[in-house]
């Protein structure tokens, strides 16, 4: 899929002006499928705006309309809650963005009364209909990449209509003049749910700037423009960390009748380990019985199932102990190489995210495994012998000389 990134001259939208203290921005999370659908506020109590813009047929920008409007749900103009639109994914409701038919407009492609409009016509006026959600970015929120992630179908959309998801950002001290646009082209997507994303990087210039995540739709003529939307989410691109699944072992054979699984998630010179917090912390969706400081394992930077039998590289690393059976209660029935992924949250609340390869043997995951590979003795007699400690307990001591914290 195409992402084109761009800012046009005109100032496509203006908006409420920001609050004087700027917050971090939130995530965002909506399926649609607790909001009233027969509400008619349920899409603007839940913070969706909406905003017009008119231009010439030939692109020139007109004017705009409004301040910046709570969005309907349902009528002639912008926006709506549809039902029976999703698949087994979407649920029962979706979000479905139009154009505005409210606006007269639509009739300067022909004469004036009942008759048919020519979409070509030189008297043309085109409208372009935005729905979105919108935040102020803060001074936190710099270095980190968000993502806005979404479902998205075909719906009526016809003739010379055009859609787009976008992100943008507004100067509100440069007259709300867009800082980026952000955009995938929604015209063509197909009539099965697919699942599209947007990233944006937040650099010390957006500090203060509005940040929006939406739709819009582009049309005159009264020709259809709608698109079905459910499953959104905005939210901060985890922070990429080295887990390492069985520390010193290469590869990694994990016998799934042994009590214990460890691992360990790596210190570097760009992480202190002291810096996660270890609540946060889940393997599959299992979270650590035991958790230690001490150096034990190197990064490797190659493939993701490659692996390294390199040992301390004098930085600290955060060991971790899983019960066995939780671990593969979560994978389910799987074979071969399976991917093990780490999620949890710095203290800051950035997100983290690990990821290493394993292999089960001794009627493993799927009963697969590799011949000839027992998992029980890849350089020791006793595959958990890695000194733990726990939780809240004091850190072991290590020579200053050799320990970089």
């Amino acid at each position: 899929m195409r992402v084109r990134v761009g800012a046009i001259l005109v100032a496509a939208f203006l908006c409420l002006a920001p609050t004087a203290s700027w917050a971090q921005l939130a995530p965002y999370n909506q399926d649609f499928e607790g909001l009233v659908q027969s509400s008619p506020s349920a899409l603007s109590d839940d913070g969706w705006l909406v905003f017009g813009n008119v231009f010439s047929a030939t692109g020139d920008f007109i004017y705009n309309y409004g301040g910046v409007f709570p969005a309907p749900n349902g009528g002639p103009g912008f926006s709506g809650i549809d039902i029976g639109q999703g698949g087994p994914e979407q649920g029962a409701q979706q979000l479905v963005v139009y154009n505005d038919y409210n606006n007269f407009d639509h009739t300067a492609c022909g004469p004036a009364g009942p008759g048919p409009y020519d979409p070509s016509s030189p008297t043309c006026r085109f409208i372009e209909a935005n729905v979105f959600q919108e935040q102020v970015i803060g001074a936190a929120d710099v270095g980190n990449t968000w993502l806005f992630e979404f479902d998205a179908k075909r719906g009526n959309i016809e003739g010379v209509s055009t859609a787009r998801a976008f992100i943008k950002t507004l100067d509100p001290g440069a007259g709300f003049a867009l800082s980026n646009f952000i955009w995938i082209d929604m015209t063509n997507v197909p009539d099965t749910w697919d699942r599209y994303s947007l990233p944006i990087d937040i650099d010390p210039g957006l500090v203060g700037h509005i940040l929006q995540i939406g739709y819009l739709t582009y049309t005159t003529a009264y020709n259809g423009s709608g698109i079905f939307y459910d499953n959104i989410n905005f939210f901060p691109q985890p922070l990429s960390v080295s887990l390492d699944v069985k520390p010193g072992s290469c590869p990694n054979p994990i016998n799934s009748r042994a009590p214990v699984l460890r691992a360990a998630l790596l210190g570097t010179m760009d992480l202190d380990v002291n810096d996660v917090d270890v609540t946060t912390l889940q393997l599959e969706g299992v979270s650590p019985i035991k958790t230690g400081y001490e150096d034990v394992a190197t990064p490797f930077g190659g493939d993701l199932c490659g692996c390294t039998e390199d040992g301390p590289d004098g930085y600290f690393d955060l060991t971790l102990k899983f019960l066995t059976s939780e671990i593969v209660g979560g994978i389910g029935s799987s074979s071969g190489d399976v991917t093990l992924t780490l999620t949890g949250n710095l203290l800051d609340g950035t997100p983290i995210e690990g990821q290493d390869c394993v292999f089960f043997v001794g009627g493993g995951v799927g009963g697969g495994g590799r011949p000839g590979v027992s998992g029980e003795a890849w350089g020791s007699t006793n595959p958990l012998a890695v000194p733990e400690v726990s939780t809240g307990d004091p850190e072991p001591e290590a020579p200053q000389s050799s320990i970089r914290r």
